[in-house]
């Protein structure tokens, strides 16, 4: 993404290195993705647009697709094995591999609208993962669960108004994206947090919104877009989270997994640029999953 852009290659070599310091990091399964295909693209994008981020991507240097997404010679590569680690991380646990997954992945995705990249996001990996629950696994009802600092205006462009999906969303406002916080389908609950709302704030907002509707929801997968850009120290953005909040969320839904879901949850990374933030906060989100 070129120098100094928070969206750096840091972020992933951050939260490895401090997940491999800890006693978790030998409690987890590893795998390696491949990359999704091309009609597994078009589960959420349309084929223009497939087709126009493949134009524009260059042999080499970099092309900016909006004033704050940078394309090099194999960024699409990376979007495609960050979709297609989600999607095979879907694949695993509802074939019950495993119980639940987090897509340690970059670059992002939830941004990304239909036909519209942005937000250092290219595929929405979230989305992705969501209709290969709902068209190859059968699924009737897939909870999204979004906790970024910015709302995922992408995932909500794709599913607003579609009943097979609940989402979630608690995000910093008024921020970035400054979109789709009132288009509000039945299907969309929004959480928009003042700048500098406390961490017990933040958490008893979240839970009233939440909670009920998604016990209500029955959802047979959570799936999580997993932001920790909220954390305290994070550069971008300005509420007071800790990695134990982070924690608690996490606690959360996997309550409603266990009760709903067969403890089924996938969730991936979205933002988070401050590192030691980021890696701690990863790495209570897995010490919440491997708990499970």
């Amino acid at each position: 993404m070129g120098p100094d852009h928070p969206e750096s290659p840091d972020r992933l070599l951050a939260i490895t290195r401090h997940l491999q310091s800890l006693d978790l990091a030998a409690q987890l399964d590893w795998v390696t993705p491949e990359e999704a295909t091309h009609d597994q693209l078009l589960m959420v994008h349309p084929e223009a647009y497939l087709q126009q981020l493949e134009m524009m991507q260059p042999a080499s240097g970099r092309v900016f697709t909006d004033p704050d997404t940078a394309m090099t010679a194999d960024t699409l590569r990376a979007a495609k094995l960050a979709a297609g680690a989600n999607i095979a991380a879907v694949d695993m646990v509802l074939s019950n591999q495993v119980t639940n997954a987090f897509a340690c992945t970059r670059p992002p995705g939830h941004h990304a609208e239909r036909g519209t990249s942005m937000g250092f996001c290219f595929y929405n990996n979230i989305a992705l993962a969501a209709m290969r629950a709902l068209n190859f696994h059968r699924l009737n009802r897939v909870a999204i669960v979004d906790f970024d600092v910015h709302q995922g205006n992408g995932t909500i462009d794709v599913f607003q108004g579609d009943e097979r999906v609940l989402i979630c969303s608690s995000f910093q406002h008024p921020f970035y994206p400054h979109s789709h916080v009132y288009r509000q389908a039945a299907n969309i609950v929004n959480t928009p947090i003042l700048a500098g709302t406390s961490a017990q704030d933040y958490r008893l907002a979240v839970e009233a919104d939440w909670l009920q509707r998604l016990h209500d929801f029955r959802p047979e997968l959570v799936l999580v877009s997993a932001g920790f850009d909220g954390h305290r120290l994070d550069p971008l953005a300005e509420l007071n989270l800790e990695a134990a909040d982070y924690r608690w969320l996490t606690d959360m839904l996997t309550g409603v997994a266990r009760d709903h879901a067969d403890n089924r949850l996938v969730s991936t990374l979205e933002g988070g640029y401050h590192l030691q933030a980021l890696a701690e906060s990863v790495a209570a989100h897995l010490q919440g999953l491997v708990a499970v």
